[in-house]
């Protein structure tokens, strides 16, 4: 049977914002053999398909539509729906980015003996709790070839048995994303727009706010860490915007938790909003590692609400400030160091703004070649001196 081509497959919003460019360049670049595919894991529209919208590109080609009440069914789901869809289509090799229930399907991928790249692979919290901790580790083992971000990544992998031949460090993707769409201006609202949604969406004018984000199951759905980010909140002076994922509003009811008087929470929201949030904000209260890479390259800072996190590079530029939901500190000092973190000139690692392209860049040359196991030169230069891509 004759291979189709590349498949990438993505499955939260996260990561159709950090592959955009990736998907629009392999897209204008294979055609037909290159192939999209939705995992369904977040499905409604605020979730995905504005996504889409935003960042002009079309829809996935193929959508699993996995489903599942706990992890247990959504990775079962995950590997049985890839794996006919694999047999099906019969490509060269598979994609994967991230660390969320949908990169299981590298074990489908495995089975089939097609071979498997990990964006953003080699990243460790070392907290064995988080279940993207163990989704990551296992698609790095399983994989062919994987994409650290940065040389501290390509260690750690290393460091665990991984051939240092099979990891090329690359640079970050939403560098790029940020640079191309954002900065540029091509995804910016005019002044006069923003102004009124921060009026009647939000409730802000000629106020000065910080933005809020919370989602990580091991805060949402534990009582005592989310009464502890709410009480973070509730210390500052400011107004906190809330764009609040349904799943910490759940809890939020479950738990019986009170809002503050100075918090307003909305329902999730596109990209674009949130990142002319993100921009117009004083700063920002977070558990998303995408935010706080994204905020260190945008020059806001950060409170970065977890107990651990595979993104300390944040702390050690001088980026972001560390909050253990559950080891709260005295939040007054705390907001106090996110007030003089204003202003601050740091220098983030995350890279240069070549990340996708490099990526693509070096995927394409494989294909043509046929040879995923082997190094093919590429016309991009690595993000490190370190990658394999130098070494060979």
């Amino acid at each position: 049977m004759n291979q189709s081509g590349i498949v990438l497959v993505l499955g939260i919003r996260p990561d159709v914002i950090r592959a955009s460019i990736i998907i629009r360049e392999l897209r204008s670049r294979l055609g037909k053999s290159f192939k999209l595919i939705w995992s369904g894991q977040h499905y409604s529209d605020n979730l995905k398909d504005v996504f889409f919208r935003e960042l002009g590109l079309s829809a996935p080609e193929i959508e699993l539509g996995i489903s599942g009440a706990n992890d247990a069914e959504l990775v079962s789901s995950m590997i049985s729906e890839l794996s006919k869809v694999l047999v099906e289509e019969n490509p060269a090799a598979v994609v994967f980015l991230g660390d969320t229930n949908t990169v299981t399907g590298s074990i489908a991928a495995a089975q089939l003996n097609i071979p498997i790249i990990h964006i953003e692979g080699c990243m460790r919290s070392y907290d064995w709790r988080m279940p993207e901790e163990k989704y990551r580790t296992i698609a790095d083992h399983l994989s062919d070839l994987i994409y650290a971000y940065i040389d501290e990544y390509k260690a750690q992998g290393v460091a665990e048995g991984i051939p240092t031949e099979n990891i090329m460090v690359s640079g970050n993707p939403i560098v790029d994303v940020l640079q191309e769409y954002f900065l540029s201006g091509k995804l910016r609202m005019t002044p006069q727009n923003f102004n009124e949604l921060l009026r009647d969406k939000y409730r802000v004018i000629d106020e000065e706010f910080l933005l809020m984000t919370c989602h990580r199951r091991e805060n949402v759905e534990n009582n005592d860490a989310l009464q502890n980010i709410f009480n973070l909140a509730g210390g500052s002076t400011r107004k906190v915007l809330f764009p609040a994922g349904y799943r910490t509003q759940k809890m939020l009811k479950e738990f019986n938790i009170s809002l503050p008087d100075n918090l307003v929470m909305v329902d999730p929201v596109g990209y674009l909003e949130l990142l002319e949030l993100m921009c117009a904000s004083k700063g920002i209260l977070t558990d998303s590692g995408t935010v706080v890479e994204e905020a260190a390259v945008l020059g806001i800072p950060t409170i970065q609400m977890r107990t651990a996190t595979e993104r300390p590079q944040v702390y050690e530029c001088g980026a972001s400030i560390k909050f253990d939901p559950f080891a709260p500190c005295e939040n007054k000092a705390l907001l106090e160091k996110l007030e003089k973190l204003r202003g601050s000139m740091w220098h983030h690692p995350f890279g240069d703004g070549k990340a996708s392209y490099r990526i693509v860049e070096d995927i394409i040359t494989r294909f043509e070649n046929s040879n995923y196991r082997g190094h093919q030169p590429s016309k991009y230069a690595p993000f490190s001196t370190k990658s394999f891509m130098s070494e060979k």
